[in-house]
Formats: structure tokens, sequence, C-alpha cells
């Protein structure tokens, strides 16, 4: 099959792009309105793009003409946390993907529990194996649908005890969930070590 790009609406463009850079990891952020009401989102385009200093992407769509709440929070506060959903917490974070009305904090509603970061304002999920703090660094907008790519600089990590090893996380240990085409996730079951070459993947 042979398909040129020109020829897809963005909705086709989507669906056959989320089946190919599979599986995601999930950002799972958590800002704060203006008013202080504490909001979380997942977000499957997620990323670091810089480690000196550490600094992670994510890319934020919109709804319609809008900016979706967490993207105009993050705008408005300069400020976010990225945390990561382990198994555990699968349902709650598939949940949290509901379009809420704006007045209405997803983290009140699904029952979560939040605690507070250490050098930012905003808080972080407890139940998150790993959470990082974020100043908002740098927003580029992309295509004709305005999306935005969110880069924040990381300016503190909170990892749970037992996760950290010798400067590494132990990925067995974490268990991350990924996100392939749809409403479908994917758990780490199976690792495979190979040699190393000297080289790193850019």
């Amino acid at each position: 099959m042979d398909i040129a790009a020109e020829t897809l609406t963005p909705e086709e463009a989507y669906r056959l792009l989320v089946g190919i850079v599979v599986p995601r990891p999930i950002a799972w952020v958590v800002t704060q309105s203006p008013d202080g009401r504490a909001n979380v989102a997942p977000f499957s385009c997620f990323t670091f793009v810089c480690y000196a200093p550490p600094m992670v992407a994510i890319s934020v769509g919109r709804k319609g003409n809008e900016l979706k709440d967490t993207a105009r929070n993050i705008m408005d506060r300069g400020e976010f946390v990225v945390n990561v959903a382990d198994e555990t917490v699968l349902d709650a974070m598939h949940r949290s993907s509901i379009e809420f009305p704006s007045h209405v904090s997803e983290v009140e509603e699904l029952g979560l529990d939040i605690a507070p970061s250490h050098s930012t304002a905003c808080p972080r999920l407890a139940g998150a194996p790993v959470a990082l703090e974020c100043k908002l660094h740098q927003t580029v907008e992309f295509g004709s649908l305005q999306t935005q790519l969110i880069v924040g600089e990381v300016v503190h990590f909170h990892i749970r005890d037992g996760l950290c090893h010798n400067g590494k996380i132990e990925t067995d240990r974490l268990r991350p969930l990924g996100r392939v085409a749809g409403p479908r996730y994917v758990k780490l079951r199976e690792f495979v070590s190979m040699t190393p070459t000297g080289d790193t993947f850019g």
C-alpha cells in the first residue's frame, strides 16, 4: 500500500500515525487553573528532548479553535508536573482522558490523591511512581491545526523508593504503561538486552 500524505484528512493521518508510532510513553500531566483547581490529563505524544538541563515535551492538540485546559493552564501558570502512570493506576489514568468541563477538577472527580511539589506550586499525583516538576521553557505551534509542542525544564524529580539503582531507573520495577492505537494500552513484560555498541540512540 502506498499513500500520498497530501490525500489524507487530518483524522486519517492521525489514525495512521497513532498505529505506527507505538508504543508511546504516557505523560499524566497535572496543571492548575487560574483559580487553583488541579487538572489532570494524559498525553501519549511525550518524550525527553534535552538532558543538560533536563527537558521533556508533550504535544497538545486543540478543542476546535480553543486551547485545551492543560495547555491554557501551562501558558497561564508557567509550570506543570508530568507523572508517570504505572499498571496500578491504569483505570484512573484512562478515565482522566474524559473531556470534563473546564470548571471540573479531574483530581476531585476521580478521587485522586495529590501531594505538594518541591519547586512548583502545582501539585503532583501522590500515587505516581515518578513525577517531574517542570517550568515552561518553550511552546511551538505546528501545522494547520496549531498543535502545540510544550517543552518544560525539569526542576525536580520525585522517584518512588526502590525504583532507582546506581542512578538508573529499574524499568522492570517501574512497570510503566504505553499507549497504542485507540483506547488500548500495553504493559511491559519482556526485556531483551543486547551487547553495547558504543553508540547511543539519538
